[in-house]
């Protein structure tokens, strides 16, 4: 466990305890929240990955994984991104379309999908494993602004209902988001975050001793704003669970 941080730990917890309480707001007749309670599930199975790698489980010395946990992490924020333009057109027309079952087909359908990709193509690199990093940041950080704008427009539709003041929490948490996954991408475009370092010293290479303030203080927002991310996602989820009791 000595390679788990604090932060691992928050937002495994965190996530897993988001993924449970939106799962939970799904059962029933509430369809509009099926996207969003996979979304945040998946979430919590990409970042468990870190746990296995740190107690060194046998299945994670194969790269095929690591690619697939990244990929999970996209696909995470894609089906939260459909979930919540689902409830912004429910909040307007209170009207809602196909079935909770489509759902969790369509989304295990591209996760096999996903993985098929990954295994009939060559054994990824650590290069290779960095560019598919750098995809599932790049996602996030465009995606997260996408819903900060998705749920202003569901809080203006429903600011009168008893869990509007639960989307001001989403919106804190797409905030956090954005700055967490936004400064690791901020690094690794310039590489200077650690994957980067790693691979030029396998290579004999030296990576420039230069912008140390920046690099500094991109690798604190980073570290910040991801254990924000996951103390501001457990507690809206839980707030919307005292709300809606």
């Amino acid at each position: 466990m000595a390679d788990i941080t604090t932060v691992d730990l928050v937002q495994i917890v965190f996530w897993f305890l988001a993924g449970c309480i939106s799962f939970y707001f799904s059962i029933g007749n509430a369809r509009v929240w099926t996207s969003i309670s996979m979304g945040f599930f998946l979430i919590f199975l990409s970042q468990l990955y870190v746990i296995e790698k740190a107690l060194d489980m046998p299945w994670t010395a194969y790269t095929q994984l690591e690619a697939i946990h990244y990929i999970i992490g996209t696909i995470a924020i894609m089906v939260m991104t459909h979930g919540f333009q689902e409830y912004y057109i429910f909040s307007r027309t209170l009207e809602l379309g196909g079935s909770k079952a489509a759902v969790y087909l369509t989304v295990l359908g591209v996760v096999a999908a996903s993985v098929v990709f990954v295994f009939i193509n060559p054994e990824p690199q650590y290069t290779v494993l960095r560019n598919i990093s750098m995809i599932e940041n790049t996602t996030w950080v465009f995606l997260s602004l996408v819903n900060l704008d998705m749920v202003r427009k569901i809080y203006v539709q429903i600011r009168d209902s008893v869990i509007a003041k639960g989307f001001i929490g989403f919106g804190i948490v797409f905030i956090a988001l954005f700055l967490w996954k936004g400064a690791e991408l901020y690094l690794q475009v310039y590489n200077w975050d650690a994957d980067w370092n790693i691979i030029m010293q396998n290579l004999g290479g030296v990576v420039p001793d230069l912008y140390q303030g920046r690099r500094g203080f991109s690798a604190t927002v980073h570290d910040y704003a991801g254990l924000f991310s996951g103390l501001s996602v457990g507690g809206t989820f839980i707030y919307l669970l005292k709300l809606l009791r």
